[in-house]
């Protein structure tokens, strides 16, 4: 586990420093919304009621609609003034016998557990409320928000468990407990013998959560039998890099316009830099092939030269043959 807020629990001059975790957790079974016919996620967008435009999360505010149906926006400067309680400290205010706080307050629980300096304080404030049947009404600031609190122990750790707010829990008010007979003696015993006949020990492990593991079940029978939705990711369209590209453009020649800039100079000075280098391209292209052809002219010419060399010793054979003949 992970500790979500670090104290001290205070009660007269003793400090016991304490981390705090959340002592439950839900495994209550989720579904997400999605697409039929490709099981995409459907996802919601900030739209407003009044001109139907979505609203950025930067333009969204606090509102407190009354009970008339005014609505009051509040702003930073208006929750900046009001009272926010950041101590780290948990305040023991009495101690009160445990039966006296009524289950409907108990809300949120965490455990405590001491740090290293606090271990002997935190196991002498855990042995007096055990043997005293007492629990610690504290109060304690979660989220920058004061709240009442009870310690009681739980096996040999200290809880701590939230309160709910007395205008928090609403009062039953139903007419129909009014005509309702009062059930007569004998009724009453025989409900007393079937309470009796029914009467056990709680165990938790009696129970089981069987929505939850047919839920699982089912999940892993349509994942046997290949029955999968490969969900895509949108592919991002060529359309918006385009658009980008304008964009940062416009931008460019903003900018330079702002600077006293002329953006059709500029355009000139690009194409003629681009008309430089193509020339330039153009004449490194052509000297390349230039090369080639003096290698081959030069070839030419020594065969050239070599040729004549050929004939002048095919003419002086035969000067000597006719010599030889006369």
């Amino acid at each position: 586990m992970r500790a979500i807020w670090k104290g001290a629990v205070s009660f007269g001059l003793v400090s016991v420093p304490v981390k705090l975790y959340s002592a439950t957790e839900s495994h209550d079974i989720s579904f997400r919304q999605v697409h039929a016919k490709d099981g995409g996620r459907i996802k919601y967008q900030r739209i407003c009621s009044v001109d139907g435009e979505e609203v950025a999360y930067a333009d969204i505010a606090k509102g407190y609609e009354t009970e008339d149906g005014e609505m009051v926006i509040l702003d930073d400067e208006d929750l900046a003034e009001l009272p926010v309680n950041s101590s780290r400290e948990i305040s023991v205010e009495k101690f009160v016998p445990s039966d006296q706080i009524d289950p409907m307050q108990l809300d949120k629980p965490y455990y405590l557990e001491p740090e290293k300096s606090g271990t002997k304080p935190y196991a002498l404030l855990r042995d007096a409320l055990r043997e005293s049947d007492r629990v610690a009404v504290v109060t304690v600031s979660i989220r920058t928000r004061m709240t009442p609190a009870v310690l009681r122990v739980r096996d040999d750790v200290l809880v701590m468990q939230t309160l709910l707010w007395p205008d928090e829990i609403r009062e039953p008010s139903f007419s129909s407990l009014a005509e309702v007979e009062d059930p007569k003696p004998q009724e009453v015993e025989m409900a007393k013998l079937l309470l009796d006949t029914l009467a056990g020990d709680y165990d938790a492990s009696d129970f089981e959560d069987d929505y939850a593991a047919a839920v699982r079940e089912l999940v892993k029978a349509k994942l046997e039998g290949g029955e999968v939705t490969r969900t895509k990711e949108p592919e991002p369209e060529a359309g918006q890099v385009v658009d980008l590209l304008a964009a940062l453009q416009k931008s460019v020649a903003a900018a330079k316009t702002a600077r006293g800039e002329d953006s059709a100079d500029d355009e000139a000075d690009d194409e003629a830099d681009d008309g430089a280098d193509d020339e330039a391209d153009d004449a490194a292209d052509d000297s390349k092939p230039a090369k080639k052809t003096t290698k081959k002219s030069t070839a030419k010419k020594a065969s050239s030269t070599k040729a004549p060399a050929k004939k002048s010793a095919k003419k002086t054979a035969a000067k000597k043959q006719t010599k030889k003949s006369a």
